[in-house]
C-alpha cells in the first residue's frame, strides 16, 4: 500500500556525450550561459564530483585514470566560494595551505630561477621582486613560494592583516577572492580548475590575476581551465583555448583565434563593436541566436 503513489524523483542529465582533450601547458577559458554545467564539468575533471551524482565514461591524465594516482596532488579545484579561517592573516593562510598541500617542485624552480638571475646580473621585474627578497630565507621552503604568490596576486599589501569573517573585520571581498586562488597556487598541483574566480572582482583585477596565471602556465608547465562569466576583451585575449558549454554539450573546443571563424561557418556572424566573449555567451543561448542572426544580416 505504500507503493501506490508514483515517485516524484526524476533523473536530470547534466552533461551528454562530452569528450575532448585538454592540451598541457595551456590556459583554457570555459564559457557558457547560466546552468550550462560549468561547475559540474570542472568538478568532474578534478575528481570532486558530489557523491549523489553518477558519472559514466573515463577521465585520464596522460593516459592514467584517477585510481592510478593521487588526484589531490596533481589537480586542484578552486571554488567560487571563499572559505577561510578569519583568525589567521593572509600570509599565515597561504603558509598553512602550502604545508598541507606540499610545495612540490615549485620551490626548486624558484630558487633555480633566482640563482640564474644572480649569475647573469639580471634585475628582476618589480612584479616578481619577491624572488630576490626571498633568497635570504633559508630552510623555509613554503615562505619562498608564499612570498611569490603574495606578490603576483597583489596580496603583499595586506599580508599581515587578518582574513576576517562575519564577526571580525578583515580584508576586502576582492582580496579574499584572490586569497582563495592563492591557496591552490602554493601547492604542487599542475592542473588547476578555477570556477568563477572573477566573482566580486572588478575587470581590472580580473585581468591582472589572469595575466599572472598566463605567466605561471607558460613558465611552470601548469595547465589551467578557468571559468569566467563575462570576461572583458583584454582578459579574453589572454587565453590560449576556448571551451563553450551549452545545455550539457560542448559546442566548441579549440584555439581562441579560430572561434569566430568556426561560428561564421555555422552561420553566426559576430556584430561589429561587440566583444567576442559577449558574442560567444549569446550564441550558446537559444533565445539569443535569432537576435544574433538578425544583427549579422544587417
Amino acid at each position: 500500500m505504500f507503493h501506490l503513489l508514483p515517485s516524484k524523483k526524476s533523473k536530470i542529465q547534466i552533461h551528454k556525450n562530452i569528450s575532448g582533450i585538454v592540451k598541457p601547458s595551456r590556459m583554457t577559458l570555459l564559457l557558457g550561459p547560466p546552468s550550462s554545467g560549468k561547475t559540474t564539468f570542472l568538478q568532474a575533471l578534478a575528481g570532486k564530483l558530489d557523491e549523489t551524482l553518477q558519472m559514466s565514461g573515463r577521465i585520464t591524465y596522460c593516459g592514467h585514470e584517477f585510481s592510478e594516482f593521487v588526484p589531490q596532488k596533481t589537480c586542484a579545484y578552486i571554488s567560487q566560494h571563499d572559505l577561510h579561517f578569519g583568525e589567521m592573516t593572509v600570509r599565515e593562510t597561504l603558509d598553512f595551505s602550502g604545508r598541507c598541500l606540499g610545495v612540490g617542485t615549485r620551490y626548486q624552480m624558484l630558487t633555480e630561477l633566482s640563482r640564474k638571475e644572480r649569475e647573469a646580473g639580471i634585475k628582476p621585474d618589480p612584479e616578481i621582486d619577491a624572488f630576490m627578497k626571498s633568497i635570504a630565507i633559508s630552510g623555509q621552503e613554503t615562505s619562498l613560494v608564499t612570498d611569490y604568490v603574495l606578490k603576483i596576486l597583489g596580496l603583499d599589501i595586506c599580508a599581515d592583516i587578518l582574513v576576517g569573517d562575519v564577526m571580525r573585520r578583515g580584508v576586502s571581498g576582492g582580496q579574499r577572492k584572490r586569497l582563495t586562488t592563492g591557496e591552490m597556487l602554493v601547492g604542487p598541483a599542475t592542473a588547476l580548475f578555477m570556477d568563477e574566480i572573477s566573482t566580486g572582482l572588478d575587470s581590472s583585477t580580473t585581468f591582472q590575476i589572469c595575466k599572472f596565471m598566463r605567466q605561471l602556465v607558460h613558465i611552470s608547465d601548469v595547465t589551467m581551465i578557468i571559468s569566467l562569466l563575462q570576461p572583458a576583451p583584454e582578459t579574453f585575449e589572454l587565453f590560449d583555448d576556448i571551451i563553450l558549454l551549452s545545455e550539457g554539450h560542448i559546442v566548441y573546443q579549440g584555439p581562441r583565434d579560430n572561434v569566430l571563424e568556426f561560428f561564421e561557418y555555422m552561420g553566426f556572424q559576430c556584430p561589429e563593436r561587440k566583444g567576442v566573449a559577449d558574442f560567444l555567451q549569446e550564441v550558446t543561448s537559444k533565445k539569443d541566436q535569432e537576435h544574433i542572426r538578425h544583427e549579422g544580416s544587417l
